[in-house]
């Protein structure tokens, strides 16, 4: 028999187990299990990688895509994404989404349009076979410390996009955020958009706080809605744009996030709600 028909079998198994402990310890059980599989998944799709595509290649994001989607079967979770065809542009573009939790690589492969790679921490490579299938897979690391280096690779980041014609996908709040609101966007997308000439694509996932809270040792099953926003053409905009668009930009996100997390009535005081 196949060994991993027996690895997700002995998965699944687990589950009803889970379902019995207290929701303290069922949580964090099942963060280590989300951990646990990230490991294993990555371990046996490495392989698979190196098979088709012959080591690192933008075209193994496809083959971890459909390992990863897999997830969602054993969490419960649904997505409901509208706007797909948002993603449908000629040439390559910047996608800006935000970033809540270590569930968002669910959503982020739920998604993820063909020949598109992050923007990851550098930290990320170092993470095992999880580092190692991301590498693989095409995901630019930069060392985020480092103002200089990050400088220079974006550049070089804005000259393989347009020649590889790829997508580039970026968190812009720069780091996870659980709040109920968005953070301040760092300005680094926006640039490399200016600089390429490229548009800017807005995604915008619903607040994971009905179903997944750590503070409150929540972790249950639920419905996620995502929506790709249409583009943002940069062009004829200079590096002077890079705040009026940076700020446009998360304008629109945040006003998207309250109303697909149902706090359409407004945005001030809305943040507070969404976390209690």
């Amino acid at each position: 028999m196949d060994s991993s028909w027996l690895l997700w079998g002995s998965l699944l198994l687990l589950v009803p187990v889970l379902m019995e402990l207290s929701p303290r310890v069922k949580c964090q059980v099942k963060i280590g299990f989300y951990c646990v599989l990230c490991l294993v998944a990555s371990t046996f799709t490495v392989p698979a990688c190196l098979l088709w595509n012959r080591g690192r290649s933008v075209h193994n994001m496809t083959i971890i895509k459909n390992v990863v989607r897999s997830f969602k079967y054993l969490y419960g979770l649904r997505f409901e994404a509208k706007g797909l065809e948002n993603f449908e542009i000629e040439g390559p573009c910047v996608i800006v989404s935000n970033h809540q939790s270590i569930l968002d690589m669910m959503g982020l492969m739920e998604i993820l349009p063909e020949r598109c790679v992050q923007i990851g921490k550098r930290e990320l490579l170092y993470m095992g076979s999880v580092g190692l299938i991301m590498y693989l897979g095409g995901v630019i690391f930069i060392n985020r410390k480092s103002t200089s280096n990050a400088k220079s690779v974006m550049s070089g980041v804005g000259q393989a996009m347009v020649q590889d014609n790829v997508k580039v996908w970026i968190y812009p709040e720069g780091t996870r955020n659980g709040n109920g609101d968005l953070l301040p966007f760092k300005k680094g997308a926006f640039h490399l958009a200016i600089q390429t000439q490229v548009p800017v694509v807005p995604v915008v996932y619903s607040s994971f706080s009905s179903f997944y809270n750590r503070k409150k040792n929540l972790f249950i099953s639920g419905k996620i809605q995502v929506e790709v926003l249409p583009p943002i053409p940069t062009t004829g905009l200079t590096a002077e744009d890079v705040d009026e668009l940076t700020n446009r930009c998360r304008t629109t996100m945040r006003e998207t996030f309250f109303r697909l997390s149902g706090r359409a009535g407004g945005i001030n005081g809305e943040a507070s709600k969404l976390t209690q």
